[in-house]
């Protein structure tokens, strides 16, 4: 029997076939834990299916889920995957993206983290790469506010370590919920919300864990250049953002919340209220200050969420 930490990776791809195998490989080749790689392939014409069915006749620690679902975005496949895998035997869970490179200690650090802090959830910060050798810092290891898991995630999915029992909590609410669990948009926001509102206790590593792969197919990435932010402009002046948060806040409970109650329908009061709220709602504060702008101009404009 291993005494080493037992962790179950959850990899959710799709059209990925030309980054699968580095990323896999960094995965196995984590030191000082005991890896199981789960693979769901959202339904794919480029050989994923293919690809992770070989890799999983070779190396007894890679289970592949059914094929043949259809998800349309990362945050259904990794819904699917957790639902569907049994991690009753782990120790720990963690989230994988088809395309990044983990560095060697990236699980056995995590968990040395939560440890020291008597944490359920880890997250950290990335270095993002492009293919023409441009690197940068993600840094998402700012102080957490009181509301910020309401409006963002802890940083990228991928980065996230979980103990058991938060896992198995949101499989229970994700049981209970099926139909809206459906249109949360993004899984790593939804993840870090369920866990800070739950009281779990969430540390956010300032030390990059990755090298986070920035392409033309990835589905967020970075939130960087100017076509990055017309693309979140058009959301938020479209609603999609607060929609996001509403549906979070209902799907925790949190809709009569004092700090919910303003903004739980949409109106331009509630906008307002959002807007002088921004110190609780984002954690660096450049991100407070684009997020108040945003509200007060959906109190200008009209907010135009479907509530």
């Amino acid at each position: 029997m291993s005494a080493l930490p037992k962790i179950a990776v959850l990899l959710a791809a799709f059209n990925g076939r030309q980054w699968l195998q580095p990323q896999i490989q960094s995965i196995l080749n984590q030191s000082g834990v005991e890896v199981w790689l789960f693979v769901s392939v959202d339904s794919s014409n480029d050989g994923s299916e293919a690809l992770v069915s070989d890799l999983a006749q070779v190396e007894h620690r890679i289970v592949v889920l059914p094929f043949g679902e259809r998800f349309g975005g990362a945050a259904g496949n990794f819904f699917r995957l957790i639902r569907e895998v049994d991690v009753s035997a782990f120790e720990f869970v963690s989230l994988a993206d088809q395309d990044d490179i983990w560095y060697p200690d990236k699980l056995e650090r995590a968990i040395q983290s939560l440890r020291f802090i008597s944490g359920d959830c880890y997250s950290s910060n990335v270095f993002a790469f492009w293919d023409d050798g441009r690197e940068s810092l993600i840094d998402k290891a700012q102080s957490q506010r009181d509301w910020d898991f309401l409006f963002e995630a802890a940083g990228p999915g991928c980065t996230y370590v979980l103990k058991r029992d938060v896992v198995e909590d949101i499989k229970i609410l994700m049981a209970s919920h099926p139909s809206e669990i459906s249109k949360v948009g993004l899984h790593d926001w939804f993840i870090y919300a369920f866990s800070r509102s739950k009281g779990y206790r969430w540390t956010i590593d300032p030390r990059p864990s990755m090298a986070y792969r920035q392409h033309a197919l990835n589905q967020v990435g970075v939130n960087a250049g100017w076509r990055a932010y017309r693309a979140r402009a058009k959301k938020i002046l479209g609603g999609w953002g607060i929609s996001q948060a509403r549906l979070i806040a209902r799907l925790l409970g949190l809709e009569n919340d004092p700090f919910c109650r303003p903004w739980r329908r949409p109106g331009r009061l509630g906008m307002l209220w959002l807007a002088l709220n921004a110190y609780r709602a984002r954690r660096k504060v450049s991100d407070r200050i684009v997020f108040a702008a945003a509200c007060l101009l959906l109190a200008v404009v009209g907010d135009r969420s479907d509530g």
